[in-house]
């Protein structure tokens, strides 16, 4: 399968199931390792589990090789290894915590707008 196609079938996996902030970084300049890393966010570990599951089924189903998995323990990043895709499936306090999107020069994960400091008034 390649690369581009492996993308669009994980990113329409990762949408079945309600992935949030799915960001897509083409790292070929950057390693020899894989062509694309994509990030996506999870509510809870169940849901990574889910996404991990169903990034697997659909893409075995598509004639990709799924060459690992790993994480599935405790659900709160999961990583599958398609081999010129990886997939890292993240709770968000995981997924800010390492921002591997700033480690691999994506684009930068949005964060929260911060609410505004209570003013004191005299």
């Amino acid at each position: 399968m390649e690369p581009e196609a492996m993308k669009q079938a994980v990113i329409s996996a990762l949408e079945d199931i309600k992935a949030r902030d799915i960001a897509v970084m083409d790292v070929r300049k950057l390693t020899s390792m894989t062509d694309f890393m994509i990030v996506a966010s999870a509510d809870s570990n169940r849901q990574t589990r889910a996404l991990a599951d169903n990034v697997q089924k659909k893409l075995k189903e598509a004639g990709a090789h799924v060459q690992g998995v790993e994480g599935l323990e405790t659900g709160e990043w999961v990583l599958v290894d398609l081999g010129s895709v990886i997939v890292h499936i993240m709770q968000p306090t995981i997924r800010e915590y390492y921002n591997l999107e700033q480690l691999w020069g994506g684009p930068p994960m949005s964060k929260k707008p911060k609410l505004a400091e209570p003013t004191a008034h005299p």
